[in-house]
């Protein structure tokens, strides 16, 4: 009976331990299985968490390499500009030299073109003094010869020169060098102005008509001789008065300067002509213009 009951007991107690260790290892289990559970989550959190870092790093590795291909660029873009201002420095020394220089120039041509202006303006105080010159002797030789009739004498000014015209009737018969004496009277009147225009130079010019001269006429060949003889002789009448021979030029134009082409008899008594032309000194005029 004791037997049995000792069975009894330790078969009791056998169930209890087993009971019992069967109880701690459902919760050592389940703490275990909880832990686990809490790992799979902190696994999966931090699988999460490497993802996101592995998605950060591979964009900050490609934030990073575009920083260096910027950094690269900017440093290649910083050299460009250091040679490109050392370049430009230079450029702008030579520019500046250059700019100098034409400084210089300018300054120089403005100093030029100051002195041309006033030599400018001089020749145009002697060329006005010189018209006024014309002018007046115009006036003064017309004075002159106020008595004789315009189909005879004409007094024109013409390119800064008086014109005194003198036509053949007044001076020669037909074909004669020899001057009648109203001509000598007229050429006696002009010689007392001309005296008194020390700066003036005369030139005779004597013109005929396109028909030849007779034949045989003594000491003449053709219209030259005729217009040359004809301006001599009014030459040396004119010096007999007084005027400067120095001043006084005679020149025959023979029948190639006309003043009426046609082949009428008043044409070709226009042209038989002895003109005088009296031009101003112009001696100081060349000398600015040989200076300009």
């Amino acid at each position: 009976m004791k037997n049995n009951l000792y069975r009894a007991s330790l078969f009791l107690l056998a169930g209890s331990l087993t009971f019992s260790s069967c109880v701690v290892s459902k919760k050592k289990y389940e703490d275990l299985l909880a832990r686990k559970n809490a790992l799979e989550v902190d696994k999966s959190g931090l699988e999460k968490q490497k993802q996101t870092l592995e998605q950060q790093k591979a964009s900050l590795e490609r934030e990073k390499a575009n920083l260096e291909q910027e950094r690269a660029t900017l440093e290649q873009q910083k050299n460009e500009y250091e040679r490109s201002l050392a370049q430009a420095l230079k450029e702008g020394k030579t520019l500046g030299e250059n700019l100098n220089l034409s400084k210089t120039q300018i300054d120089r041509l403005n100093a030029d073109l100051k002195a041309r202006e006033q030599r400018l303006a001089e020749l145009q105080r002697i060329l006005d003094e010189k018209d006024k010159a014309v002018n007046a002797l115009r006036a003064k030789v017309s004075s002159a010869l106020l008595g004789f009739n315009d189909k005879d004498l004409t007094i024109n000014v013409r390119n800064g020169k008086v014109y005194v015209s003198l036509a053949e009737q007044l001076l020669f018969q037909s074909g004669s060098t020899k001057v009648d004496p109203k001509g000598v009277d007229a050429l006696r009147k002009l010689a007392t102005v001309l005296k008194e225009q020390q700066d003036v130079n005369v030139l005779v010019e004597g013109h005929t008509d396109d028909v030849p001269i007779a034949r045989g006429t003594v000491g003449m060949q053709d219209n030259w001789d005729l217009s040359v003889l004809r301006a001599t002789e009014i030459t040396r009448i004119l010096a007999n008065a007084g005027v400067d021979p120095t001043r006084v030029t005679p020149s025959g134009r023979s029948l190639y300067v006309p003043l009426d082409g046609a082949k009428t008899k008043e044409a070709r008594q226009k042209n038989r002509r002895t003109e005088i032309i009296l031009t101003p000194k112009l001696d100081e005029l060349f000398q600015i213009l040989e200076t300009t």
